[in-house]
């Protein structure tokens, strides 16, 4: 057990009886280490095998040890030094595991951006972090240069979708993006320097070893919290590599049982600028010696099925729409899934009606997981062997105690609703630069507060009744979105829903559903009835408004603030 552990208040952690057999209750605080430690490790143990795949190259660990080293050489030798930060603005491409893992073999901090921001918003991160550096793919360099007069980053590295994808192979996928796609918009930025010039000139100024401690700073995991400001957590190198142990020994079950000679392979469709895939598919995999196989654009389904088609994925994460989706796909689901031993949902609630599709198409249960950018991110996960979808977000991970804390910050008993929190060595270092942010959401004995709410069972499994912003008060009744968009989601005429709460007259509050009509002969009327025979009065949808499709994050996750902010355009119900 770790010292922090150790010198933690007593908790009743009874939930450690219904943990799988083989899983510890606690990581060995003594193989915590720096994530540029894990690297070196993974580069001497495993450097022939293939350690990313993108578009049909690959990249070995030797590679990215060498690629990678360059780019640290390239960025001491424009004076950046240990503990500076420097922005990642890119999507799932080769590039990204090299940038991520040059930055930490520097000693510098990883600022991951979403390459889909406005100006607006990319300034802001910019400015707030302090990033001195951006490396940024080509089709997103007009919005660095929109803002490069207002923010204190000094160096810009700019790569093309086929820099890493070899010569004829990369020329011709850079000719298509640029000239038959034209995904590249015209911009202009003085002094910026190429991707693969910045490789050379690293290669030419050797990396100096830097000394790197697990206390300091990895990376600034960017998230809008509790109150919608975008703000980092801060999460130090023991942070991140403590969640990769936890997860780690949470798989062990399900990764005992690969076959012999098989390495461990990961599909990555969720972006690694995202803590969800930074942990999960990317560093997961290269302290396992696995492959990572990164999805550029998991919205292009049959790209998606083409790349799993090509490899024997053992291990799956994904959200709620992009399992949907998959389940709803008549090439995905004519995939052997023999090889494909995880499951792991995350982001936003699995609805059970998906869990359904997805195990009747392939044979494998969605292990519900949970956490946070301030966690690491995982907190909770289901068993990953087990044929029953329990619709919660399951146990407590290894080392990870999880409190029902009521608005005074007193401990709830089992079976009442209150505001999970959570302990344990993945839990964030605090936000940025807002003391007064991180005293909002800690607790004085060193639990988060997450802003979500939920309950324990007996057994130690957690549900999440939803987030604190997102219940709606009807009458003095509480509505949590989550419950009646499961109910409605296991109509068979529904392919998505989103509920949100708007302003009535009468109630205070009424329950708007949004609906993506997988029958298109799908009516008002019929969810009407079918909410009237599965929810009590006050939880059925006062409005009903059809769609084509609803908004979602980059990850993929319904965004019910988009739809709060969006024109009323509603059916009554």
């Amino acid at each position: 057990m770790s010292d922090d552990a150790e010198s933690m208040d007593s908790v009743d952690r009874f939930w450690l009886k219904s943990y799988p057999a083989g899983v510890a209750p606690t990581i060995d605080d003594s193989e915590i280490g720096t994530l540029a430690q894990l690297l070196q490790d993974a580069f001497a143990r495993h450097g022939r095998k293939v350690a990313f795949a993108c578009m049909g190259a690959d990249l070995t660990y030797q590679q990215l040890d060498s690629l990678s080293s360059a780019v640290a050489g390239w960025l001491q030798s424009r004076g950046l030094a240990r503990g500076d930060r420097v922005a990642i603005m890119l999507p799932n491409v080769l590039q990204y595991p090299v940038v991520m893992a040059g930055i930490l073999r520097a000693g510098c901090v990883v600022v991951n951006v979403n390459p889909l921001y406005k100006p607006r918003e990319l300034e802001h991160q910019l400015a707030d972090s302090g990033a001195r550096a951006i490396f940024v793919l080509e089709n997103f360099a007009a919005t660095v240069a929109a803002v490069r007069g207002h923010v204190p980053t000094e160096h810009v590295c700019v790569g093309r979708l086929g820099d890493l994808l070899g010569p004829a192979r990369g020329a011709l996928v850079n000719f298509v993006v640029r000239h038959v796609r034209k995904l590249v918009p015209p911009y202009s930025l003085p002094g910026a320097v190429a991707f693969r010039e910045a490789l050379r000139q690293g290669a030419r100024s050797p990396a100096a070893p830097v000394p790197i401690e697990r206390g300091d700073v990895a990376c600034l995991q960017y998230t809008g919290g509790t109150t919608g400001v975008a703000k980092a957590a801060t999460l130090l190198h023991r942070n991140l590599f403590a969640n990769v142990l936890q997860v780690e020994a949470w798989y062990g079950p399900a990764l005992n049982e690969l076959p012999a000679g098989d390495q461990f392979t990961t599909l990555a469709a969720l972006p690694l600028y995202h803590i969800f895939a930074l942990t999960g598919c990317a560093l997961l995999s290269i302290r396992r010696g696995g492959k990572s196989v990164l999805i550029p654009n998991p919205r292009d389904i049959p790209a998606l099925v083409r790349e799993m088609r090509r490899h024997r994925v053992h291990c799956f994460p994904a959200v709620n729409t992009l399992f949907n989706a998959l389940a709803n796909d008549q090439g995905f689901r004519a995939l052997d899934f023999s090889s494909l031993r995880i499951c792991v949902g995350g982001g936003m609630a699995v609805q059970s009606a998906v869990a359904k599709r997805w195990f009747e198409c392939t044979g494998r249960t969605i292990c519900e997981a949970y956490g946070l950018s301030e966690t690491s991110p995982g907190a909770t996960a289901n068993p990953v062997q087990t044929d029953r979808f329990t619709g919660s977000i399951g146990l407590p991970l290894p080392s990870t105690d999880i409190a029902i804390l009521d608005e005074d910050g007193n401990r709830l008993p089992v079976g009442v609703a209150g505001e999970i929190s959570i302990r344990g060595p993945q839990v964030m270092d605090g936000y940025w630069l807002r003391p007064d942010e991180t005293a909002r959401v800690m607790t004085a004995d060193g639990f988060f507060r997450s802003g979500d709410i939920g309950l324990m069972d007996e057994q130690g499994y957690i549900r999440i009744v939803d987030r604190k912003k997102d219940m709606i008060l009807v009458s003095g009744f509480k509505v949590y979105p989550n419950e009646v968009e499961d109910v409605v989601a296991s109509h068979p005429g529904v392919r998505e829903c989103a509920v949100i709460g708007v302003p009535d007259e009468h109630s205070g509050e009424a329950v708007k559903l949004f609906v993506v009509r997988a029958d298109p002969a799908l009516t008002e009327q019929d969810l009407v009835e079918y909410c009237h025979e599965n929810l009590t009065g006050y939880k059925r949808p006062k409005f009903i408004e059809f769609r084509s499709d609803l908004p979602k994050s980059a990850v993929g996750k319904i965004l019910r603030r988009a739809l709060r902010e969006a024109p009323p355009s509603a059916v009554s119900a």
